[in-house]
This record gives C-alpha cells, structure tokens and sequence, in this order.
C-alpha cells in the first residue's frame, strides 16, 4: 500500500486553499496512494494565518467539507482533512476522514490541546481508529503526537498499522532555516517522529505545511524509526512512500503493561 502527506503553503484565501487541497489530491493520487493527509486545521487555517472571520462560520465549514469530499470523489482518493469543526456552539479541531467515494467516514477531535490553544478549541474526549482499503490508522494532531505519545500507544495498541500526524510548527515570519532533516542540532519534533514509530512498531506519518523557517518536515517513518522519504523544507508537494504492512506489527505496543 502507497500513503501520501500533502504540504501547502500557508494561504488566507480560501479559493487558494480549495485550489492546493485539489491540486495536491491530484498529485497524491498520480503516485498510486490511497490515502493523503493534509496538516493541522488546513481549513479555514491555524489561529493567526490571516483568514477572515467569514471562514470560521459553521455554514462555512460545511460548505468547505462538502467541497472536499467532492475533490476526494473526483480522484478516488481517501483525504485526511485537518479543520476546524463546530459540534452545537463548541468549536473543536478535528481531523476529517473521507473516503475516495466522497463519504465521511468520522473524524478525530484534538484530545491534548496546547495550553496556547485554550482560547481557541474545546478538547476532544474520545480516540477512534478509522479503516480505508485494508489499512486501520489512526490520527494524533500535533501536541498530541509530540508530547502525549500516550495518544499514538493507544491507537497501535489497538491495531493501527500507521498513525497519521497533521501538525503546524514553525512560519514564514521568523526563525531558523533548518537544513537536513533530523539533524541534531533541529527542534525535537522530528526525533519525536522517529520515536512514536520505533517505540510502537508501527508505521508514523507525519505532513506540516511549507514555510520559510519550518521547525520540522513531513516525513514518514517505519516502524524501526528508520526515515523513509521527507519532504524538502519550504517546498509544497507530496511525500509518499510505500509501506509493508506485515512490519507494523505493534510489537513493542503491545508489550506495554500498564498498571493497575
């Protein structure tokens, strides 16, 4: 099975966001994958990307996720949205799951907010795996798969074979030009990518937007920890790697004795 992570760049303009969400659709399914996955709150963006107000409306939303679905079913590809989400007046950030026929299959809420994010979204309470063409993942976002590696044990303990991570780190403003991926020198994130795989033994993907000074790149890894394919720093695309299920075994997971 062949898996993509799809990196924009960061847009205000929700006809540039519907035009990269169907352009890097496009690409990922020319690859042969079945499945692609976009980062954190891609719609109508990450607090202070400059949308308007407009975008973060519930009749917005739906609208932008009836668009999505439709893009999903143009290219028989499986999506993996990353947006905000309103459930009655509570606005969560969720990651959206749609199959390559155009159907929500559910969605996984942001459990472990960032203590900056308090302001902006209700945490979740609820983990769920989803099922597309054979492969059971599940979905950790952001803070979650950095700090709470709780989050992606549950998920491989319960069969997930990858865990899929859309994150935000890093932006076009300030910061460090980062060089090689996974250099010692980099923020943690991408040891902590390699570690949610390697501690687990099962598949880890992990897809940020393209900026100017990233503090981390999509990248997907096995589950030895090993670095199969990353995405260059500040360039939009597609990262896609094959993945052999059999290896995902959940070995060190399912190892795990939890105390009682």
């Amino acid at each position: 099975m062949k898996i993509a992570l799809a990196s924009p760049p960061i847009c205000p303009d929700k006809e540039q966001k519907k035009a990269w969400l169907d352009q890097l659709t496009e690409a990922a399914k020319s690859t042969g994958a079945s499945i692609v996955c976009f980062p954190e709150s891609f719609l109508p963006g990450y607090p202070g990307m400059g949308y308007p107000s407009s975008d973060r409306t519930p009749e917005a939303l739906e609208k932008a996720l009836a668009e999505a679905q439709s893009i999903a079913a143009r290219h028989r590809i499986a999506i993996i949205l990353p947006m905000d989400w309103f459930i009655g007046d509570k606005l969560y950030n969720v990651a959206q799951v749609i199959d390559a026929d155009g159907q929500i299959l559910g969605y996984q809420a942001k459990v472990q907010l960032d203590p900056s994010e308090d302001e902006w979204w209700t945490p979740g309470d609820t983990r769920q795996l989803f099922e597309v063409n054979g492969l059971v993942f599940g979905i950790a976002i952001c803070h979650e798969g950095f700090r709470y590696p709780e989050t992606v044990r549950w998920a491989a303990r319960q069969g997930a074979k990858v865990v899929f991570h859309p994150h935000f780190s890093g932006g076009n403003t300030e910061g460090v030009v980062l060089q090689e991926w996974g250099h010692k020198d980099n923020p943690y994130y991408e040891k902590a990518m390699q570690m949610r795989a390697l501690e687990n033994t099962i598949y880890f993907a992990s897809v940020n937007y393209a900026t100017t000074y990233q503090e981390s790149g999509s990248a997907i890894i096995a589950p030895d920890g090993t670095c199969l394919v990353h995405q260059q720093y500040g360039q939009p695309g597609i990262t896609f790697s094959d993945i052999n299920l059999a290896k995902a075994t959940g070995l060190l997971a399912n190892r795990f004795k939890p105390i009682k």
